[in-house]
């Protein structure tokens, strides 16, 4: 047998749905007695399927791309909801309900039973490094309270990482893990496809990019980063496998096309930055560019959460970098001059948490009505431009015209008051 042959086995043995399903039972999570049986769960899906063009299953007309054979199992395919919920009972200690609903999809998780309560929480913690909340807080803090030279830059890598992985998602095809055997404890991205995992490639290079633009510039020991690579990185993938949401080959792929897109790209991310921050037109070209970009990605599939959430990053990454050329130019969030480097940490002290935890409060709730008025704002106006029906916003925003330009917008705006709006505020109230 060739190496390729013996790789080719591996990999199908890696995507194996079975090997999820062990792997929770031996963290403790289970399907709930009283369950639907596995057969009457894959019919009554497969019908729900057929009578639904949007769901992710295997389309007509739409050419699979080659990858290594998958086993022949039994489940719902990528989108579907996985598992009827079971029938409630009186409720027990060890019982607990699915993590997010879908508010785009309406899918609603199953119930499980987790015996396993700390690795639980442990693992629900490790998948949330990897969603909105986490990014809307993160990259904030890291721009208004640590450094805007390294969150500027985390967020360069972010957007390459993320999109590159969106992409190869609807190009590659393939389905999340079937259910059953895996329990779904997470159903907000069931929507999206599943080679490679994006939590994965974010968890890998969020903590990698940390080290690599933090250690020279700052004084630590290199040893606390390379503490922090590996448990932030396994811990994430691990909660993805645990969370039913990828198999072991999808977590194991993203880890190092992350490692090869750091590779090719982070050479570049100094002179992307400058170029952000000094070059006169460089706002028409970042949000041309950006556009371009959010548009040939929804042409790759049919609809799924996935493509708002390109557009998201692509808005933020735009936003932010139009942001930070804006600060640049009205000397908001100046960079130390090279001869302070590398720079020591402030002493701690009463003073600098309380204005830390203010500039958070204050700027979290600015960003938040700005987000909050653009919602408000652009879908309706979509929904006008196009002539598309705005009676059910759920509907309308499976539109590529609706859901391009209300995430582009909202969150090019996120990401302008994150760099721009909000540092001049705190100038103006003298916490900057």
């Amino acid at each position: 047998m060739s190496l390729g042959q013996r790789l080719a086995m591996l990999a199908v043995r890696l995507q194996e749905p079975q090997r999820v399903a062990s792997f929770q039972r031996l963290c403790g999570v289970e399907a709930p007695l009283g369950s639907p049986a596995e057969g009457e769960d894959a019919e009554s899906e497969a019908r729900g399927a057929a009578g639904n063009p949007r769901r992710r299953g295997q389309q007509p007309g739409v050419e699979h791309s080659p990858g290594p054979a998958k086993p022949d199992y039994c489940g719902a395919p990528n989108g579907v909801r996985n598992g009827l919920a079971a029938e409630r009972g009186p409720a027990g200690p060890r019982r607990a309900g699915s993590q997010r609903r879908n508010s785009l999809t309406g899918e609603e998780g199953e119930q499980i039973s987790v015996s396993n309560w700390p690795l639980y929480y442990l693992f629900s913690f490790g998948t949330e490094l990897g969603n909105e909340l986490f990014y809307i807080l993160f990259f904030p803090f890291w721009i208004w309270n640590l450094d805007p030279f390294v969150g500027r830059r985390l967020v360069i890598i972010w957007v390459l990482v993320m999109y590159l992985g969106q992409c190869t998602k609807d190009i590659i095809r393939w389905p999340r893990p079937a259910s059953p055997p895996v329990v779904k404890l997470e159903i907000f991205y069931n929507s999206e496809y599943s080679m490679p995992s994006t939590h994965a490639m974010s968890g890998t290079a969020i903590p990698i990019a940390m080290v690599l633009l933090t250690y020279g510039r700052w004084q630590y020991p290199l040893i606390y980063g390379l503490i922090l690579i590996p448990c932030w990185s396994s811990l994430v993938c691990i909660s993805r496998v645990y969370m039913g949401m990828h198999s072991i080959l999808d977590v194991i792929a993203g880890f190092l096309y992350t490692i090869l897109i750091l590779v090719i790209f982070y050479p570049l991310v100094d002179m992307i930055d400058n170029f952000n921050q000094t070059y006169k037109y460089a706002p028409f070209i970042i949000i041309g560019l950006h556009l371009v970009l959010g548009i040939f990605s929804f042409t790759l599939d049919t609809w799924s959460t996935s493509r708002g959430d390109t557009a998201e990053i692509l808005g933020s990454g735009a936003g932010i970098a139009c942001g930070s050329h804006a600060t640049y130019n009205l000397g908001l969030l100046l960079d130390p001059p090279l001869h302070t480097l590398p720079l020591a940490s402030p002493p701690f002290t009463v003073t600098l948490l309380g204005k830390a935890i203010l500039r958070v409060v204050i700027g979290m709730i600015f960003v938040l009505i700005i987000r909050d008025i653009m919602k408000k704002i652009t879908i309706p106006l979509a929904c006008k431009l196009f002539s598309i029906p705005c009676d059910d916003v759920r509907q309308a925003r499976q539109h590529m015209e609706v859901e391009l330009p209300y995430r582009y917008i909202t969150y090019g705006m996120v990401g302008f008051s994150i760099t721009c709006l909000v540092p001049y505020v705190f100038s103006f109230i003298g916490i900057s």
